[in-house]
């Protein structure tokens, strides 16, 4: 199984870009007319995304070129985008409404200090929206060698909750016909992921193949977390030390 390091829309099967896509628009109701920023915004399409209705984005990444690429790509006058360090945001306390950073904190290797610094630059009635691959049992291990840990349900909200007083947890997944998630259960060998052909039969079975799903295709809600493949959480009063 393949693991981008980046999404680059221009270069990315339409149905993984929605995958991603489909978190920045869940964020949308938190970012509407909102100071928001998109942490680790990679090339910069997810931080576009929100300044169609956020009042101003901030898109920081550490790569320069994705920077770079995210300048030339996605410029808007409500939208600047920077080189930043996500341990170590060069802005001053309580400086937005919303924080977006979406499959991040996976790929760092002090996840305490990003959460401190999240929790520093948004102001007190902030927003920290945040998503992470779902995990049975948290491993610092995982089969991505992009990610140094992916968490269970339970060690990611309790990881939150030491940073922020409420955190609020939904799941991501594919929308399945009961006849797909049935072959699924009967694939216990994973022929399914290594033989093309297989995997483009899930179309029988009324479901599009993953790089062709749509947003539609995908859900964000609470419940049933643990046919989540990516946990969301929505954080809010934002802790002070």
């Amino acid at each position: 199984m393949s693991h981008p390091e980046r999404i680059v829309p221009d270069e990315t099967e339409p149905g993984i870009v929605a995958i991603h896509l489909k978190r920045y628009a869940f964020a949308e109701p938190w970012c509407r007319g909102k100071e928001v920023l998109d942490v680790a915004c990679g090339v910069g399409y997810g931080t576009a995304h929100l300044a169609g209705t956020a009042a101003r984005v901030v898109g920081g990444d550490l790569s320069e070129e994705a920077i770079a690429y995210a300048h030339g790509r996605y410029a808007a006058a409500n939208v600047e985008f920077r080189v930043l360090d996500a341990a170590a945001l060069p802005f001053p306390a309580g400086s937005f409404d919303a924080v977006c950073s979406f499959e991040t904190i996976e790929h760092l290797p002090d996840r305490e200090a990003y959460l401190r610094e999240v929790a520093r630059v948004l102001r007190p009635a902030g927003v920290f929206l945040v998503s992470t691959p779902r995990a049975d049992s948290t491993t610092e291990r995982p089969d991505n060698p992009f990610h140094r840990v992916e968490y269970s349900r339970e060690d990611f909200e309790r990881l939150l909750s030491r940073h922020f007083r409420t955190v609020e947890l939904y799941g991501q997944r594919r929308l399945q016909t009961r006849r797909h998630r049935t072959m699924q259960r009967l694939d216990v060998a994973g022929l399914r992921r290594r033989v093309p052909f297989l995997r483009r039969a899930s179309v029988l079975v009324g479901t599009p193949p993953t790089a062709e799903a749509t947003l539609d295709d995908l859900v964000i809600e609470p419940g049933d977390l643990d046919r989540a493949s990516e946990l969301v959480a929505v954080c809010t009063g934002p802790s002070a030390a």
